[in-house]
């Protein structure tokens, strides 16, 4: 049972790690077109306990993308400078839009493996009932 319990545990920590991936898209996406946004991306890494590694796995930390700002001529823009240009933020939506696929994809992987623990955990204590 124990090892149906650490099977429910990984695949939760790998579901919760999607979905913070997942919210920072997200704010990605929304922010698209926010003068100066610079593109958050996040990190897996694995957890260890008393040196050891799990297997589960949690984000790192968030960090900004360091690619430059594209420059947008809009002489009629508040923050447009005197030759009419102005930094727009570094989002590429295409790129976006495959990590959320990604995510989404990667977190219902997870999902399955989450859902068929708990029907085999189910099933053992159905057969043990007998």
């Amino acid at each position: 049972m124990s090892d149906l319990q650490n099977i429910l545990d990984l695949s939760a920590s790998g579901m919760q790690a999607q979905a913070n991936r997942l919210r920072h898209v997200s704010e990605n996406i929304a922010n698209a077109d926010t003068p100066g946004y610079h593109r958050k991306t996040v990190s897996f890494e694995e957890v260890t306990e008393q040196g050891r590694k799990t297997g589960a796995v949690t984000t790192g930390p968030v960090e900004l993308d360091q690619s430059p700002l594209k420059e947008v001529y809009d002489p009629g823009h508040p923050l447009a400078g005197d030759d009419g240009f102005y930094d727009s933020s570094n989002v590429e939506l295409m790129i976006e839009i495959a990590d959320a696929r990604e995510a989404q994809r990667s977190y219902e992987a997870n999902l399955k493996v989450f859902d068929q623990a708990r029907q085999m955990s189910s099933s053992l204590l159905d057969l043990l009932r007998r």
